[in-house]
């Protein structure tokens, strides 16, 4: 006891001790400042001192550009850009999700595969509905050469919106209609007797949004114009335009042929789609 006791008292005397620290000339030996201080002084003011300077560091790399330029940090811009890139990155993949869905609902419809269930019969037969017997009309012959002005100017621009007048149909083909457009039949389209690898044109100015091989229609291109209105050509020989491709009204497009297991020779399936719905071409088109 008397040991640790005489131990203690040692260390405190040690940590108390007085040291003088002095400066001195090196040549004159001259005094230049001195001071006194122990060693537990020392070790306070060391800890004290690094303390100091671990919480100004850390302050002055939290709170200044600074901490930019260490590993492992970010800048605020690139931040910034980041999110809004991960924002416009989430809006792509929706508008991305959107069109794959609605080729592929064009692309099922209008390849062949279309179920009887997926077309709206009340719009069809609505569509049917209004569809004008000539045979039941007793007009005077004023008034059928008035119908019949108004039906020739009207023959080749179907959609009639005010908003837009330029919209003009031209014939893909001319020829004979070998089968009609029969909704009842499930037959929405005009088949148009033709020689083989006749040019087929662009019935207006439009967009590619398909061009491939089916195998119950051949080769087959769809176009999409205004006003919500796709054009459809299957059992093509050939086709001469891709997916996205931009095309002008007369524009070629394909050559017809007898492709595909659904067809009995070579001619052109025509089909015109407005807002969805099936719309006889041969109301618009004179094939002949």
């Amino acid at each position: 006891m008397a040991k640790q006791k005489t131990n203690k008292k040692n260390l405190r005397q040690k940590l108390v001790h007085k040291y003088r620290f002095l400066v001195l000339n090196e040549e004159t030996f001259e005094e230049r400042f001195s001071f006194k201080l122990n060693r537990l002084s020392v070790y306070v003011f060391g800890i004290v001192f690094a303390l100091l300077m671990i919480a100004g560091t850390t302050i002055l790399i939290a709170f200044t550009p600074l901490k930019e330029y260490i590993p492992g940090y970010s800048s605020t811009q690139l931040n910034k850009q980041a999110a809004q890139l991960s924002y416009l990155t989430d809006s792509l993949e929706q508008r991305l999700a959107t069109n794959s869905f609605y080729l592929n609902s064009i692309k099922n419809v209008l390849t062949g595969n279309l179920k009887p269930s997926a077309l709206n019969k009340d719009s069809i037969i609505e569509a049917v509905a209004r569809e004008i017997d000539e045979n039941l009309l007793n007009a005077s012959r004023e008034d059928s050469l008035l119908r019949e002005r108004v039906q020739q100017e009207d023959k080749y621009n179907p959609l009639t919106d005010n908003s837009d007048q330029n919209l003009v149909l031209f014939p893909p083909v001319s020829g004979m209609i070998s089968a009609a457009y029969d909704p009842e039949e499930r037959h929405y389209a005009v088949d148009i007797v033709t020689i083989k690898n006749t040019p087929i044109k662009a019935t207006a100015d439009g967009t590619v949004i398909l061009a491939e091989w089916t195998a119950d229609t051949g080769y087959v291109v769809v176009l999409r114009h205004k006003n919500n209105l796709l054009s459809v050509y299957k059992h093509s020989a050939t086709i001469s335009v891709k997916q996205g491709d931009l095309v002008k009204s007369g524009e070629v497009i394909a050559t017809s042929g007898n492709t595909g297991e659904l067809t009995t020779g070579p001619h052109l399936h025509f089909e015109l789609w407005s807002d969805g719905y099936p719309i006889n071409p041969a109301n618009f088109i004179d094939f002949n």
